[in-house]
């Protein structure tokens, strides 16, 4: 097989480069994100040396994100604090401090109301959020009702913010997705849906992100996830690649593990590097990195999760294209 066969596995943006600096050759791809992650429980450092160059932070405290240098990498996107039910999750953990989590009390969609639901949007925003993250955790704790859930949402639309919900338990991906969540931070693993309502979230164009790794010591848990995610992607839907990095043992970087789920879920090839190179919540790949992978591309479907996990990440100034490949 060619390598330009091969590029043919993984679709339009796959290149031949060479490393200026080393004379190294490989393959040029987009920049990779990680669309959950939590940077207070991680060393940050790390990622881009395995093959991360932006994520999205899905809870933390607003005043420490917006702190951080935009120009440092990995780039950060972040929904700032956790927006949940007074006494819900995650309030309480000991991995999640208080400043990273707003107990909304009150459905209120005046500014300036204390604990209430637009108030806590807009404090997010001023903080800098691209998102923000509502906890649905009937497993763990109360929930927000519709009503407040609805504010939420209204006040985030205004202001062009999308909103991710943290759904578990029963019923929860239901309301979100009759409240129209534009995102679940985890592909629903706590109960098994009906197709309709799979068929429905897709329609909606809802986004999931897939954090299947996270129940590698959970056969349940990851049967229903993976049983959801089939459904989901033969629906249509759209699927980022996410981790939920901070979570127990994950490796810093792009994930095989995670791969290789989303690989035998149904997500292969070129959609896959979708999952990996999708800019949400914005809508432009960063120009100044790029992902580089040695030698050449696989020459076969099966062997792309464990290729992709090769990446690092280079500054595109230091790659040179090569035109005969």
């Amino acid at each position: 097989m060619t390598n330009h066969e091969r590029r043919g596995l993984l679709g339009e943006d796959v290149g031949l480069c060479r490393r200026a600096i080393t004379g190294e050759t490989g393959v040029l791809l987009p920049p990779f994100m990680d669309h959950h992650v939590h940077l207070h429980l991680i060393d940050e450092q790390r990622l881009g040396r395995h093959g991360i160059a932006g994520v999205l932070d899905l809870g933390g405290d607003p005043v420490q994100l917006a702190r951080r240098p935009a120009h440092l990498m990995p780039r950060v996107a972040y929904a700032g604090a956790f927006l949940t039910a007074p006494g819900g999750y995650p309030v309480g953990r000991s991995w999640a401090p208080a400043g990273a989590v707003r107990e909304v009390r009150d459905a209120s969609a005046h500014p300036g109301v204390g604990g209430g639901a637009a108030t806590a949007v807009d404090e997010q925003a001023q903080f800098g959020a691209s998102v923000i993250k509502v906890s649905l955790n009937a497993a763990a704790g109360p929930v927000m009702d519709a009503v407040t859930l609805a504010t939420i949402i209204a006040t985030a639309r205004a202001l062009a913010l999308p909103v991710v919900a943290h759904a578990e338990g029963p019923g929860m991906v239901r309301l979100a997705i009759d409240a129209g969540v534009d995102a679940l931070a985890h592909t629903p693993f706590s109960e098994r849906l009906e197709p309709a309502l799979v068929t429905a979230a897709a329609a909606l164009g809802q986004r999931w992100i897939s954090t299947l790794d996270i129940h590698r010591s959970g056969a349940a848990d990851r049967d229903r996830a993976r049983g959801n995610l089939e459904l989901f992607l033969a629906a249509g839907g759209t699927v980022l690649y996410g981790t939920d990095l901070g979570n127990g043992d994950l490796p810093v970087g792009v994930n095989p593990r995670e791969l290789a789920a989303l690989h035998d879920a149904g997500l292969r090839g070129r959609a896959l590097l979708g999952a990996l190179s999708d800019p949400w919540p914005g809508s432009e790949r960063s120009h100044a990195v790029a992902t580089f992978i040695p030698g050449d591309p696989p020459a076969t479907l099966s062997a792309v999760p464990a290729w992709l996990a090769g990446s690092i990440v280079v500054p595109t100034e230091e790659l040179i294209a090569d035109e005969h490949g």
